[in-house]
């Protein structure tokens, strides 16, 4: 079974760690910056075998030449991309195989935020970079409408006990909104003072179950007659399909950040 710990970077980053129980070797996912992680290294005598990368945004690469340098191993990432950093370009149905992690991970194309970004699945443990968050999802800088759904479709057919690592604590924002798109929600104002109580004592509130998503977050939500009618009031017209339903809903939010 896998662990995996997390090292604050920037503001809201989290750059996830993933280490077999009682062992030094680590994988990073997306190290936007080396400080911290050799910092963590250092303190922690972990080894570093191999870096994860899901996107080619700076906050999610910009540490990787410098970690390679000080340790050699591999970096996987998109293909289609174009990362120079990365030495292991995956795509859908992958395996990246890390032996001393005696790990698996199963590699996901989930396009919307970026074209070519990927997400890597193991162990009921979901690494999605900024495609899917806590309680809300990425915007669309590259991809479509029609590819984010389509990808967060894909990611919601996982296990409900899925544990969904993103790599930003941005969860109070998106419950915000959540709230104001589902305003009767029982579930959404429980897991609100949740997520306030966590953030108040410093807790991250990443990971959250697949099921809590499912439960709570408005852009898992669209094929649902609540998030509809919520939309089509917004938008002032008929919605036709769930992808149509997720365009509203990403644009009303991107209208209030």
């Amino acid at each position: 079974m896998i662990m995996t710990s997390y090292i604050p970077a920037f503001s809201d980053n989290y750059i996830w760690l993933i280490q077999k129980e009682n062992s030094p070797y680590i994988a990073i996912v997306d190290p936007g910056d080396a400080k911290p992680v050799l910092q963590a290294i250092k303190d922690h005598g972990y080894i570093p075998v191999a870096i994860l990368v899901t996107h080619h945004h700076s906050d999610h690469i910009g540490g990787i030449r410098q970690l390679t340098q000080h340790f050699p191993m591999p970096v996987y990432g998109p293909a289609n991309e174009g990362i120079a950093s990365i030495t292991n370009p995956v795509v859908e149905g992958d395996i990246v195989r890390l032996e001393k992690l005696d790990c698996s991970l199963q590699v996901l194309e989930v396009p919307g935020h970026t074209r070519g970004h990927i997400a890597y699945y193991t162990d009921k443990s979901l690494f999605c970079g900024d495609t899917l968050f806590t309680a809300g999802c990425g915007r669309l800088f590259e991809g479509s409408p029609e590819q984010m759904y389509a990808s967060l479709e894909k990611i919601a057919s996982l296990p409900d006990d899925t544990l969904v690592y993103c790599a930003h604590e941005y969860t109070l924002d998106n419950l915000t909104f959540a709230k104001v798109v589902e305003p009767d929600s029982e579930a959404l104002q429980t897991r609100i003072i949740n997520t306030i109580a966590a953030r108040k004592q410093g807790l991250a509130t990443v990971p959250a179950p697949m099921s809590l998503e499912k439960a709570t977050n408005p852009f898992l939500r669209c094929h649902l007659p609540s998030v509809i009618s919520a939309a089509e009031n917004f938008a002032l017209k008929r919605l036709e399909s769930g992808a149509e339903t997720f365009t509203i809903v990403r644009h009303w939010k991107d209208t209030l950040d």
